[in-house]
């Protein structure tokens, strides 16, 4: 390989394909992007690598994770590709010989996903320890190549934010001026040494900024979308170069989560899995990584089967399970048509306050005089798969447990456990950490038959353990790791059991742990005016089908209240409570046909892709809406929180130039509301009665193709 020749590597397939660019003076970089649209060339070639060590740091002071003197100095040694069945993968090494280290990148695209998933793998080459201090996944150019102007003018950055009872709250802001200011940087010959940067904290990845989140420039139909695969420390970043715009995505870092590493000698680092996809939308690129979320999962029988679950706690039960209250449940539940009932928290505790003494998870004789098993052979009785609360990764600093084990099951800071909210933290790195959880759900599945567990998560336990590691981060990395191996032998011993992930709602939404779940918790959100917003916004992070969002009517509601509650969580995969043993025929009814269309439902959510025709919502918008396409169908729930009268107009550019038929989906027994379709611009005026808050959803069917005229069409 000579001076001044310049290497072009393609890989890919017709749903996205990238072009890396490499010669004997620079790293390799991705220098386009060749979508259905045609190619497109980025403004500038950086290194696709970053790695920051102790001993090799950024080539100018820097906050930033891109800059690094390693990055800088790897060339290229070798590919090789390889076509799968289902997938492409392709095999970088590069090396940065002065430095001895040596970087392999694995990339992986399920065919037609339009995404890409990145890991790089650092390897110390020499004969003295190399500490590393940041890793990244991604790193690239995401403006295009200009003739003239501001790289940057016309991009938004699109991301969220979570917190307890508040999560989904995503916003737009303006790249130029909103994150990143014009400062003239190239007079002074450096690039900006600062970025907008997210990052999570511990092990609630998703509390706070989110691993998710995309760029887009409508001007220039271009749009990435991005996720970082990790149930612990993460950060990305948007970042200027002069005359560029670049994203880095990465793992657990030494500024942000007192993370380091140290590699002996032949020693190697993987860094967490990220993804990006590329459309010329924003909704576009969430539609390819929601196909790439798809491909990647856990093979699982509920992934197509999608039982309704039933669940005792949210504004019901509240974690104080007795028979004498479980039973009518029971009851009421089958028959309304559910498929799972689970017995939510509490079902462990003889009366106390049970939250700092959980971990033994057995049952309470107080509240089950009988035993928990009459519960279980009631849930039996009707065909429904029993079901658990559980939260594993904890246990109570007044439970037994927390004597029984050693302190090294535990995670720990200078050699004390850590204590967060009365609860220890487990370190599954340790074996009798693991033994005590592989125990405990051996002995639930066989004693009582449980079939589906919510596994819950409310304790954050910080930075991590210095036990038995060189940072606190690397200790809390190798325990996140550790978890999911946990989880991945679960389903090798319980192949068909059915997980909900749950971490105090959704403060655990990474895809390390969405890929092998089967169901996710989207908030503990009780007041249901509130939730349409997360509902709405959770497949941006999860796959429409994952995504519980509760639906929880009450008797005092009215007609329109329940089936505001039952819209709610229809989009997704169905999670009531509620006591329906205390609701009159007229509300039974709406439940039960929110059921029968939830079941009905359940093969098109596996094959939908989401849009938001209302835009993505403000947390106190009167109107918003979700909407999921399946073939030529395409279902949309439609909420209005206001109390008078009012209209909305829902956009589907897509649907534009065609013949709709608009139907109501649910509820079908009250009031219509009227709509207006306008084949010309793909708008639906929708039109809600005075009355209160109340939602709908409906179904839209594309026809025949017409003109794009201004002509509507009135349907109701």
């Amino acid at each position: 390989m000579g001076n001044g020749v310049t290497h072009n590597l393609q890989w890919g397939d017709g749903s996205l394909t990238i072009e890396l660019q490499w010669d004997a003076e620079s790293s390799v970089s991705l220098a386009a992007l060749v979508t259905k649209e045609g190619k497109r060339s980025l403004s500038q070639k950086v290194p696709f690598v970053e790695v920051l060590t102790v001993e090799a740091g950024h080539t100018s002071v820097s906050s930033r994770i891109d800059h690094t003197v390693v990055g800088r100095d790897l060339r290229y040694v070798r590919h090789e590709e390889h076509n799968e069945a289902s997938l492409q993968r392709l095999t970088l090494t590069q090396e940065a010989a002065d430095l001895a280290v040596t970087v392999i990148t694995e990339l992986i695209s399920p065919n037609g996903s339009g995404a890409i998933r990145a890991t790089n793998t650092v390897e110390n080459r020499g004969t003295r320890p190399l500490i590393l201090r940041a890793v990244s996944s991604w790193s690239s150019a995401f403006t295009e190549a200009i003739e003239a102007g501001d790289a940057l003018d016309g991009w938004v950055l699109l991301s969220g934010r979570n917190e307890w009872l508040g999560e989904g709250r995503w916003q737009e802001r303006g790249v130029r001026n909103e994150l990143l200011p014009r400062i003239y940087e190239e007079l002074t010959g450096h690039d900006p040494r600062g970025s907008h940067s997210e990052t999570s904290y511990g092990t609630w990845s998703t509390s706070g900024s989110l691993p998710v989140a995309g760029i887009e420039n409508v001007g220039a139909k271009l749009a990435w979308a991005w996720q970082v695969e990790h149930n612990g420390g993460w950060r990305w970043d948007v970042a200027e170069n002069t005359g560029a715009g670049v994203i880095t995505l990465a793992g657990p870092t030494d500024l942000d989560h007192a993370w380091s590493a140290v590699l002996q000698p032949g020693e190697s680092f993987e860094s967490v899995p990220a993804a990006v996809a590329v459309g010329d939308t924003f909704t576009a690129a969430i539609g390819a990584l929601t196909e790439y979320r798809r491909r990647m999962r856990l093979p699982h029988v509920d992934n197509a089967a999608m039982p309704v679950v039933f669940n005792d706690y949210m504004n019901t039960l509240d974690g104080d399970p007795t028979t004498e209250r479980l039973l009518p449940l029971i009851d009421a539940a089958a028959a309304a048509g559910a498929e799972i009932f689970c017995i939510d928290a509490g079902w462990y505790d003889d009366g106390g306050w049970w939250w700092p003494s959980v971990g033994e998870w057995k049952p309470s004789t107080v509240r089950f005089p009988n035993g928990l098993r009459e519960v279980i052979d009631r849930i039996l009785s009707h065909a429904m798969v029993p079901g658990l609360w559980l939260e594993p990764e904890v246990i109570g600093v007044k439970s037994p447990v927390a004597g029984a084990l050693p302190d090294e099951a535990f995670l720990q800071r200078s050699g004390q456990r850590i204590e967060q909210h009365e609860r220890f933290h487990l370190d599954l790195r340790h074996p009798a950490a693991v033994a005590h959880l592989d125990e405990v759900v051996d002995r639930l599945v066989d004693e009582f038959d449980v079939g589906f567990f919510k596994f819950d998560y409310n304790i954050n336990p910080g930075v991590g353990t210095d036990l038995n590691a060189v940072s606190p981060g690397d200790g809390l990395l190798q325990h996140n790791r550790a978890h999911l191996a946990w989880l991945d032998r679960l389903y090798e011993r319980h192949p068909e059991l059915v997980i909900e992930s749950c971490s105090s709602g959704a403060m655990r939404t990474d895809f390390a742990v969405l890929s092998r779940t089967q169901m996710q918790s989207t908030s503990d959100q009780q007041e249901f005016r509130s939730y349409p917003p997360i509902a709405v916004t959770a497949p941006l992070v999860m796959l429409p089908e994952q995504a519980a969002s509760w639906a929880y009517p009450q008797p005092d509601m009215n007609l329109e209240e329940v089936a505001f509650c039952l819209v709610t969580g229809l989009l997704g995969r169905f999670y009531l409570s509620g006591y329906l043993n205390r609701m009159d025929e007229d509300q039974l009814a709406l439940v039960r046909e929110s059921i029968a269309v939830a079941k009905g439902l359940r093969h098109e959510l596996v094959a939908s892709t989401p849009s938001w025709p209302t835009g993505l919502p403000g947390w106190t918008d009167e109107w918003t809406s979700l909407a999921l396409t399946s073939g030529a169908e395409t279902r949309v729930s439609v909420w209005h929180r206001g109390e008078t009268a009012g209209s909305t107009t829902l956009s589907f550019p897509s649907l534009a130039g065609q013949d709709l038929s608009v139907e109501v989906l649910f509820p079908t027994t009250l009031a219509a509301w009227r709509t207006e379709w306008f084949a010309g611009s793909g708008s639906l005026v929708v039109h809600a009665p005075a009355g209160g808050p109340a939602a709908r959803v409906f179904t839209l069917t594309s026809a025949v193709h017409l003109s794009p005229t201004n002509s509507s069409t009135s349907l109701v």
